[in-house]
């Protein structure tokens, strides 16, 4: 692993999310700069993955179940070459295939559409049951946000996924610990997190969602695990890298204005 340049290319990415977002004049800064490193270590480090193929038979698959977060995997892909960058500039605009939530009929990279809470999730695991089925080695890579495993449907898929075992199923919570109406705490508490998924029949390891040591050994150590799906507990925090945008629940879904917008760049390009 290239840490230098995984934090580089997480920088760059940081910027263009704030960029394209104040371009739209909406979308959810917050919880894309939360979930920006561990996109970056999947799409530059961990994933098979084409750009000149993607829809190569064998590839790993990355599914977004917080598709408001859309902006980071948008970013991601671009950079990536899924795309050309200048189409980042028509995010949330008519007739553009980068639309609020990620749409796999028109946006190049996309494996699943998501944005309502918990169904990117159970697409995940039955994705990774048909590979299993077809004894395909490709792994599937699935990210929540911890608002979102409030949702039933969420545990439901979670133990479907332990009974059929499902060890080529890897799940990231990005528990930056805000959600729309506020702290995740205080709407609906999730003391235990570890300890309940392990419950539910998972493999479970919590790391520093924003320092690229702990995520590659947080991936390295579930990789030794078999016969259970395996999800990684990231504990980030909300608006990572914008310091008036760090744990603040106004910064959920909120599009920076421009004065906003330059004072986030300049603190990025330190």
């Amino acid at each position: 692993m290239n840490k230098e340049n995984l934090v580089k290319i997480s920088n760059e990415l940081r910027k263009d999310i704030i960029n394209t977002i104040y371009n739209a004049g909406s979308g959810h800064p917050g919880g894309s700069l939360s979930a920006i490193d561990v996109i970056t270590y999947l799409y530059f480090e961990k994933m098979n993955i084409d750009s000149k193929n993607p829809k190569m038979e064998d590839r790993d698959k990355f599914i977004l179940s917080k598709g408001h977060a859309a902006p980071a995997q948008y970013v991601a892909l671009a950079e990536k070459g899924f795309f050309d960058k200048n189409e980042l500039k028509n995010l949330r605009k008519l007739g553009s295939f980068l639309q609020g939530h990620p749409d796999a009929k028109k946006c190049p990279g996309i494996e699943v559409s998501t944005g309502s809470l918990g169904q990117g999730f159970s697409n995940a695991c039955g994705i990774a049951l048909g590979n299993k089925i077809d004894k395909k080695n490709s792994k599937v890579y699935v990210i929540l946000g911890d608002g979102e495993i409030q949702e039933g449907i969420v545990w439901e898929a979670a133990m479907s996924a332990s009974q059929f075992k499902l060890d080529n199923l890897v799940a990231i919570i990005d528990r930056n610990r805000i959600q729309l109406d506020g702290k995740v705490e205080e709407i609906m508490n999730e003391e235990n997190l570890k300890e309940r998924w392990e419950d539910f029949g998972w493999n479970v390891v919590e790391c520093n969602g924003h320092d690229f040591d702990e995520i590659d050994q947080a991936f390295r150590t579930l990789e030794k695990s078999s016969g259970k799906p395996s999800l990684i507990i990231a504990n980030t925090v909300k608006g990572k890298g914008v310091s008036f945008m760090e744990d603040n629940p106004a910064w959920h879904g909120t599009a920076p204005n421009e004065e906003q917008r330059e004072l986030a760049i300049k603190e990025l390009s330190k």
